[in-house]
């Protein structure tokens, strides 16, 4: 969804917790991490783990694992079997062929349901592991949720329903593999700033483009920050759901809402969610609406088949607490990750959340190495898994020894 966009639900956040492994040696301590530091010129996003101590628990992570797991496996498989799939590669100094491959053995390895002993040791066999540097160079990674909203619309302004999405316009530039915003393409084919949020909003200058209409802005602004939606639709002479996804957004800034309702001192960090933002915006609408503003970026949308949606930045379908949004500038796409940090629950508070997941997707605010989103469903039960997901941890990729390779791509190869 393309976090899309499809981001970090940047609306509801919770306290910051430590990262879930302890670390030998760890980083000065910083008066206000930066997550979205950048990474810096001529470096990588991911190292190669040499030291023990920095390894993850491989035997957890493989308890956890489930049938949603080998679904999610199957739909990365699928991504990397079209051709398209080719051109993001070589990246992090892996090649197609090799993170292929990769993919396929591990596939092979949950499927084949070994000890845990045996899994471990297979793992540790056949693969090198690399770990995020994180936004400190430490490894810590920012771990944040988005999820897909169910809300009321209508094909039509009637009624409450007058706050459109809208459909890409034609001057959008954006970069034709990666779908990077460029900006505004102007006639004589020059690019320039695409316009604000707050001057598209507040202009109209979309009348005539508009997908679908819900019935509240904020609602509009949920679902530009998830990058997707489920819509039942209830206008006049209308029935059943509209799925709705990502179709671009714009080269402006990314600004989280949570993040200038804390600094307006409206919500102290450790208040933030959802609902408590719900609250702020019923008692004083123009006031919300004036801090979305301050989000300058703008995202456009489309209509789904519901058999593919919601769909990930890959374009297959992300799966709960299984799918991982992460910056595709610098992370390879579609690969098996481990996630080991904290994740709220309904009835245990936060525990240890130590799953393989897969790199299905990417986000507006997910720019960095220090920054990952979790998909964590659809609908209210999703929102607030995701609206109480803001905690450190460590990220993990892997890729299959070169020797190795051949071994397992090459039968599918000639099937």
């Amino acid at each position: 969804m393309k976090r899309t966009d499809v981001v970090m639900i940047g609306l509801a956040l919770g306290a910051v917790l430590g990262c879930a492994r302890e670390r030998v040696v760890g980083p000065p301590l910083e008066p206000k991490p930066d997550y979205a530091r950048p990474l810096a010129a001529g470096s990588e996003a991911l190292r190669l783990i040499t030291d023990p101590a920095r390894m993850p628990d491989l035997a957890a992570a493989y308890r956890n694992s489930d049938a949603l797991l080998a679904e999610a496996v199957d739909l990365s498989l699928a991504w990397f079997a079209a051709p398209s799939s080719r051109q993001f590669f070589p990246t992090q100094g892996i090649t197609h062929r090799q993170a292929q491959a990769s993919l396929l053995a591990m596939g092979d390895l949950l499927a084949e349901g070994p000890s845990e002993e045996a899994f471990v040791a297979d793992v540790g066999r056949l693969f090198d592991i690399y770990e995020s540097v994180g936004y400190d160079g430490w490894g810590t990674v920012l771990f944040t949720g988005y999820y897909s909203p169910v809300f009321r619309a209508s094909r039509t302004p009637t009624g409450p329903f007058v706050h459109p999405l809208y459909k890409r316009p034609g001057d959008l530039a954006t970069v034709p593999v990666t779908g990077e915003p460029l900006g505004r393409r102007l006639a004589d084919g020059s690019i320039v700033p695409y316009f604000t949020r707050a001057r598209i909003e507040e202009s109209r200058m979309f009348a005539g483009n508009e997908l679908v209409w819900l019935d509240d802005p904020l609602s509009v602004y949920i679902v530009h920050v998830n990058g997707s939606a489920k819509l039942r639709l209830i206008g006049p002479g209308e029935s059943g759901f509209m799925f709705v996804g990502y179709a671009g957004k714009t080269d402006r800034p990314y600004t989280g809402l949570g993040q200038l309702i804390v600094e307006q001192g409206l919500l102290r960090r450790d208040e933030l969610s959802l609902p408590a933002i719900k609250r702020i915006y019923r008692r004083d609408p123009k006031l919300v609406m004036d801090l979305i503003y301050g989000n300058e970026n703008y995202v456009f949308f489309t209509q789904y088949q519901g058999d593919n949606w919601p769909a990930g930045s890959l374009g297959v379908r992300v799966t709960a607490e299984r799918t991982l949004a992460t910056d595709k500038k610098i992370y390879p796409r579609g690969g098996l990750v481990l996630v080991d940090t904290k994740a709220v629950t309904f009835s245990e508070g936060q525990q240890d959340f130590l799953q393989f997941m897969l790199d299905q997707d990417t986000g507006g605010a997910i720019q960095a190495p220090g920054r990952a989103d979790i998909f964590m469903g659809i609908g209210k039960s999703a929102e607030i898994l995701a609206g109480g997901q803001y905690a450190e941890g460590r990220l993990y990729y892997f890729f299959l020894k070169p020797q190795y390779v051949d071994e397992y791509l090459t039968p599918r190869l000639t099937e």
